[in-house]
């Protein structure tokens, strides 16, 4: 039996997609994590969120804080989601926040992904990739190769480290505890 040229076609978009977004095993899904006399200041910047207010990273100043890339059709995202929501439930209160940054999306799916997860951080459509396009130039250890991604930032200001790939609650809450205390 012959296959026709289209579904050949989906059959390769169908392997490269689930290639492309495939989360790396547990046991490799480890933070790459910058020297702290290397580590960067993370990119100041300013944006509309989903909700329509202005966001600034110039408001968390002393502020611990996890830039997250991600898009609601990326199974390993959609899947690191929840743990991220009771997260920012738990550490809110000392100060902490995650960032999402929504990446290839359209704006009425990702509103609706938003509302549907509870998502109760900011959310930031990224529809020109202004925002990964600041996150790239730090070093080769930074960059933005694949989502997720998430750029640890501590309360110093700097990058403390880059989650590559879909992470734990455990990975995260470690993140967070190393985020809170840099620069202390």
């Amino acid at each position: 039996m012959r296959m026709k040229p289209f579904r050949v076609f989906g059959v390769v978009c169908l392997s490269f997609f689930m290639l492309a977004c495939q989360p790396e095993k547990a046991e490799t899904a480890k933070p790459e994590t910058a020297p702290a006399d290397k580590a960067a200041s993370a990119p100041a910047f300013t944006a509309r969120t989903l909700d329509g207010k202005t966001f600034s990273t110039a408001e968390l100043d002393g502020k611990a804080y996890i830039v997250n890339f991600f898009a609601s059709w990326c199974p390993p995202c959609r899947m690191e989601i929840p743990d991220m929501v009771e997260l920012q439930k738990q550490y809110e209160a000392k100060g902490f926040t995650f960032i999402g940054i929504a990446v290839n999306e359209q704006e009425e799916r990702i509103r609706s992904f938003v509302e549907e997860s509870g998502i109760g951080y900011p959310v930031i459509l990224d529809q020109n990739d202004e925002l990964g396009s600041l996150y790239r130039p730090f070093d080769a250890s930074y960059n933005l190769r694949s989502i997720p991604t998430s750029f640890v930032v501590g309360s110093d200001g700097r990058i403390v480290s880059v989650l590559i790939g879909m992470q734990t609650r455990e990975a995260f809450e470690k993140a967070i505890q190393q985020a809170m205390g840099a620069g202390k």
